[in-house]
């Protein structure tokens, strides 16, 4: 069968053929990939940068998808740590870590959303302890998961949504919602949750601006690293962890269970198509030329393997 193949972490995958999946375990089952989406963390899952990642070559990159299973239903599923991901004509799911779609669902729009919109789902429902009501910034607010979560915050309630980002013109963008720019924090200070995104040397700068503004510092302030799209660490002034009831967390894989992931998957898909998802399909014979515009495009790639 055909699939997108890695076999060097400095180049991108290549489309290629790979022996057909076989069933391992008693709730293995094959399945044919209909949409799997090319996420940041699938780069990163191929470059070998991922936390996760191991030196095992070759590999087939993807996390998670859509597939149709021997009985022609439609699954979502997300895969465990594997060589063989979702980037394929065909793939091993396991059935515990999938769930039944309706008829009808859009497999591309689900490849899209579901990754992202799981950061901040997980993130608040899973994470921590969430109340309707509270206030949320999301930081980094202008990339795909960030424009997801200020939608997941609203959905579960969130009574004050702040969306933080550089670019003013694309903070517009999102529409009827509180917006500010990364100098402008101090106007976001009282919220409850940060929803953080971006890391490195921006969030050493916000928790100061936000920490020292706020009115109360004794009101709890839960900050949640969720993405690190600008860097990987980041200098924290001691004085900021002194001064407030600041509660700093990290949710993603390992710090939430693979459980409490999966309980959450049937109930996200059913708010897939209230989202407002830009995805691009691309057949997987054009994985390569994909790989290469995915670093730049503001669209949610999604790889179609049945196209």
């Amino acid at each position: 069968m055909k699939a997108a193949v890695v076999s060097s972490f400095d180049r991108p995958p290549a489309y290629a053929d790979i022996a057909d999946p076989i069933p391992r375990g008693p709730d293995d089952l094959v399945v044919e990939v209909l949409a799997a989406g090319l996420h940041p963390r699938v780069r990163s899952q191929a470059d070998g940068s991922h936390y996760t990642s191991t030196d095992e070559l070759p590999l087939v990159p993807g996390i998670d998808g859509v597939g149709r299973d021997p009985e022609g239903r439609s699954r979502y599923f997300v895969l465990p740590d594997t060589t063989l991901g979702s980037m394929a004509e065909r793939t091993v799911i396991d059935t515990r870590r999938s769930v039944l779609l309706p008829p009808g669902a859009d497999p591309v729009a689900l490849a899209a959303a579901m990754n992202p919109a799981m950061s901040s789902w997980v993130a608040l429902r899973r994470r921590i302890d969430f109340s309707a009501g509270q206030g949320v910034l999301v930081l980094g607010a202008t990339g795909n998961a960030g424009r997801l979560a200020v939608e997941v915050a609203r959905l579960l309630g969130a009574g004050r949504i702040v969306a933080a980002g550089r670019s003013a013109e694309r903070l517009a963008a999102l529409g009827a919602v509180e917006t500010i720019t990364f100098d402008e924090l101090a106007g976001a200070a009282d919220v409850d949750v940060v929803l953080d995104y971006v890391w490195g040397e921006p969030t050493a700068r916000a928790l100061v601006d936000v920490v020292t503004a706020r009115a109360d510092r004794g009101k709890p302030l839960t900050w949640i690293e969720v993405g690190s799209v600008a860097g990987s660490t980041t200098a924290i002034p001691s004085a900021v962890l002194r001064a407030a009831r600041l509660q700093l967390v990290g949710s993603g894989q390992g710090s939430v269970p693979t459980r409490d992931i999966v309980a959450e998957l049937a109930a996200l898909a059913e708010e897939v198509p209230r989202f407002d998802v830009d995805a691009r399909a691309v057949p997987l014979s054009a994985v390569t030329h994909a790989w290469v515009d995915a670093a730049t495009s503001r669209q949610r790639i999604v790889i179609t393997p049945r196209a």
